[in-house]
């Protein structure tokens, strides 16, 4: 029978649900659960895509197409799940769901409220992501006392109630701040926010209390006192400093055992050694590099965090301790690139739409190009150095895109459907996963060791390969990544250069610290070995 963990959170927002989730994941991933995640957004936009990411943070994109919040990103990176859009759910999901279903007279005239139908259709939801696995780990998004996410917890103790004992716990995550004036920890807010908890009806199992410090253990007892929760059963959450340092310090507080005990599963213990080599490996670096992220709207790193952990990911494997030098492109536009861009060992162009910060992003990879330094560039950052090439190499004056040129005299990037049968791609916008075929001997299969790869998307431009790639081919570009029947180019590279390469789709998507993405290792390691000009 499948078992259930409902993560909640309280005190304040960005507690932690989230790695917390995707750590405990880990942690029975290691004692050889089965697990998958979903994450319950309380706020009414049916599409998370459509929030900007200077509000939610980065748009995580699964292979089904699901664009998703964030948090699926940490599920992804800390488990072996792959996520689905059945592992996210919002509040306009749900009441789209229902209101569909009262058209087509599915209540039978009934007078559709919250209860029952609204909690139903989320016990639905959970239930729909169950199949075969062990365990289900559920983050309710947002704090308890919203308003917003009530409709959660009253189907969470629903859930609870009919799945009876030692098949669904609650894992509530609190915060106990430190008041540096009296030199205290203070557990007032974990118990108004467990009393709130109370007062909907649910009773915590487990109490996760994050402070800056480790909680003594008098205060463990007084906060499980307080809140009815066994004195073993309350577990500090020390502030990390690194996040993959997460599971094994759950880990020593004894969180993943409390949770098998609970759920009556057998307590066999967890083979972390994979986590252990990982945390050595990042405290002990043997090289240091440093790098150039550059984009629109950078300084807002959250809308970046999967490029951002890619990296890092890469970084591990290989030793080295990285600096991300990030770059807003339009100030490239106004000053020497060498200022800004020449004390570090390589240059990753971002994704990213609209007309700011482009001309910066062009110059980018024209320095790059002439100068040598190793290249990455995704999504847009491939269309960018495609544009670049073709003006300053290829000698076709007036190269651009359609996204910022309706009708440029060389067509390098264009819509989707301009460039194919829309109807045949599921529309306006490519989304998803897709196949691609490598060339062989290419910088792409040496990094991937194979022929043909998977790789996620999200972009509705695509490079106009019909007038434009013999150009560009006897210019010096290759074409190493192409989609099936010769559909889409995915992949372009420049020859005779130290390493440059940009991909339509997202690599950064699938990259793990356990399993760093091939390419962002490829990108790392020929920017080690790139002595930079300052």
């Amino acid at each position: 029978m499948t078992k259930y963990v409902f993560v909640t959170g309280g005190v304040l927002s960005s507690v932690g649900k989230g790695v917390t989730a995707a750590s405990l994941g880990a942690l029975l991933e290691a004692r050889g659960l089965k697990v998958t995640l979903i994450k319950m957004d309380p706020y009414l936009n049916v599409y998370p895509g459509m929030i900007s990411s200077l509000q939610h943070g980065e748009v995580f994109v699964t292979d089904d197409g699901a664009e998703t919040d964030l948090d699926l990103g940490h599920y992804e990176r800390f488990t072996n799940v792959s996520m689905t859009k059945n592992n996210t759910v919002t509040t306009g999901k749900i009441y789209s769901t229902v209101l569909n279903k009262e058209r087509k007279g599915d209540y039978i005239g009934k007078t559709v409220q919250v209860i029952p139908h609204v909690t139903d259709e989320i016990r639905v939801a959970i239930k729909k992501v169950a199949k075969d696995v062990d365990i289900v780990i559920v983050e309710i998004g947002g704090t308890v006392g919203d308003i917003e996410s009530q409709p959660y917890l009253e189907a969470i103790r629903q859930h609870k109630l009919i799945s009876g004992p030692k098949n669904a716990i609650n894992v509530h995550v609190t915060y106990v701040p430190h008041i540096s004036v009296a030199g205290e920890l203070k557990s007032k807010p974990t118990q108004h926010s467990v009393k709130e908890l109370r007062s909907l009806g649910l009773q915590p199992d487990i109490l996760l209390c994050r402070a800056t410090q480790e909680i003594p253990r008098d205060l463990k007892d007084k906060i499980g006192l307080f809140c009815s929760v066994t004195q073993d059963a309350v577990f500090s959450a020390k502030d990390a400093d690194q996040i993959y340092e997460v599971p094994l310090l759950l880990h020593e507080e004894g969180l993943d055992q409390k949770v098998t005990e609970l759920l009556g599963l057998s307590d066999s213990p967890p083979n972390l050694e994979p986590w252990i080599k990982l945390i050595s490996r990042i405290r002990n670096p043997i090289t240091n590099v440093k790098v150039a992220v550059v984009g629109t709207y950078v300084d807002f790193k959250e809308g970046f965090k999967s490029v951002q952990e890619a990296l890092q990911h890469a970084s591990y494997s290989l030793q080295a301790k990285l600096e991300i030098k990030w770059i807003e492109s339009v100030k490239l536009e106004s000053q020497p690139l060498g200022e800004s861009l020449g004390d570090c060992q390589g240059i990753l162009v971002t994704g990213g739409k609209g007309t700011r910060g482009m001309k910066g992003m062009i110059l980018t990879a024209q320095y790059a190009r002439e100068q040598g330094v190793p290249y990455f560039g995704i999504g847009l950052g491939m269309q960018m150095a495609t544009v670049e090439f073709a003006r300053n190499v290829a000698g076709l004056e007036g190269a651009d895109s359609t996204e910022f040129d309706e009708n440029p005299k060389h067509r390098i990037i264009c819509k989707l459907g301009e460039v194919t049968d829309i109807e045949e791609h599921g529309g306006a916008k490519r989304i998803g996963s897709y196949p691609c075929f490598l060339r062989s001997g290419s910088l792409a299969a040496r990094a991937y060791q194979c022929e043909k790869i998977e790789e996620r998307h999200r972009h509705t431009y695509e490079f106009n390969q019909s007038e434009y790639k013999s150009k560009l081919e006897d210019a010096g570009m290759a074409f190493t990544g192409i989609g099936p029947d010769n559909s889409f180019v995915e992949i372009v590279e420049v020859l005779n250069h130290p390493f440059f390469i940009g991909c339509q789709f997202h690599p950064e998507f699938k990259s793990k610290p356990l399993s760093p993405h091939p390419l962002f290792v490829a990108f790392l390691k020929a920017s080690l070995a790139k002595t930079c000009n300052q």
